[in-house]
């Protein structure tokens, strides 16, 4: 692991001058990591995923602007920022996660301006996106992603967008609106995803009654564990016997931490992060918030154990442990993590079913 530090991991990405270079780059980066995983602190094993994969998506952002330059002579118009959501906007991705972000840029001072903006930034969304997924991103299932209009928009379209989901909360709306909490500026403008972040944490402050409607929405994935203490696990297809550590785990933390940081008006969007700030500003009591901790360092270190498959020239996983995986050790850390996150949905039903 110390071969590969996060300095090297960003100089490398930056020299490389196409998308090849950078996708060889990638698979390397890929085989070192994945060795050291069972030998490495998992929160620092973590960072440097995210490092890796933050360096490969801004140097096929720059190669993407590039190659627009030479093609059209077009340069941005305005500033812009390119966003991550889900894991990415966490910092929580695994080797092999997909595409989730969106593109925002400041509002143009014209109609014709504004008519120049959306037709560079939808052909640069659209060159990334390509991009991203010759370097092996698969696009996001969901349609979160910058070549849909509903995730490329100026920051008063943005902020209209948002207002809309706010006003009328019903549960597709406040699925996008927890996703947009996730938010981080990956490239471009650091300022502009406050556009994002400072409406929906400014409208709940005014409108706590929000937080209730968002419940609903944090408590819909159930932890993988059973009434008497056995784990749930697939019952049928090709990962039966084998446990989903995504969804039955590492979401149920996510979703649970990211409702109380909204409440206490955190902007950060890492899981770790937004645990250590609600401790440290006494949102909550530090054992607490320990086994907080506790349970996602387990959770993010198993779903990297999950095995991945190369469908095409993308990295893809299922994000279930299999049977074989499920050794008497891993299955003792396994239901710890799953008993904290119990707790943690409890914790979080009692607090705002109070309010």
């Amino acid at each position: 692991m110390e071969r590969l530090s996060l300095e090297m991991i960003q100089q490398e990405a930056a020299k490389a001058h196409s998308l090849q270079e950078l996708r060889i780059f990638r698979d390397q980066a890929h085989e070192e990591l994945q060795r050291h995983l069972l030998f490495a602190r998992p929160l620092d094993w973590n960072r440097k995923v995210n490092t890796l994969h933050d360096a490969i998506i801004r140097r096929v952002i720059q190669l993407s602007e590039a190659q627009l330059v030479r093609e059209s002579g077009e340069a941005p118009p305005v500033p812009y920022a390119f966003l991550l959501f889900g894991s990415g906007g966490r910092g929580e991705q695994t080797l092999w996660s997909d595409q989730d972000n969106g593109l925002i840029y400041a509002e143009p001072d014209s109609e014709e301006a504004k008519a120049g903006a959306e037709r560079y930034f939808a052909g640069l969304a659209q060159r990334i996106s390509a991009n991203l997924e010759e370097a092996g991103y698969p696009p996001c299932s969901g349609g979160v992603i910058c070549t849909n209009d509903q995730w490329r928009k100026s920051a008063a379209g943005y902020r209209r967008m948002l207002r809309e989901w706010l006003e009328n909360p019903h549960w597709e709306h406040v699925r996008y609106l927890l996703i947009s909490a996730d938010v981080r500026t990956i490239y471009g403008d650091p300022g502009l995803d406050g556009a994002i972040s400072g409406e929906i944490i400014g409208f709940i402050k005014s409108n706590p009654a929000m937080l209730e409607h968002m419940l609903h929405n944090t408590l819909h994935h159930k932890v993988s564990i059973g009434l008497f203490g056995q784990l749930i696990k697939e019952r049928y297809g090709e990962d039966a016997g084998g446990v989903d550590v995504k969804y039955g785990a590492y979401i149920p933390m996510v979703n649970g931490i990211r409702l109380l940081a909204l409440e206490a008006g955190i902007r950060v969007s890492s899981t770790e992060r937004r645990i250590q700030e609600l401790m440290a500003n006494g949102h909550v009591d530090q054992e607490i918030g320990r086994d907080w901790l506790e349970a996602l360092t387990i959770a993010l270190k198993l779903r990297s154990m999950t095995p991945y498959q190369i469908e095409g020239s993308h990295y893809t996983t299922r994000g279930k442990l299999t049977p074989e995986q499920l050794t008497k050790e891993r299955i003792t850390e396994l239901k710890r993590c799953l008993r904290i996150g119990i707790d943690l949905q409890k914790y979080v039903k009692s607090k705002f079913a109070k309010r």
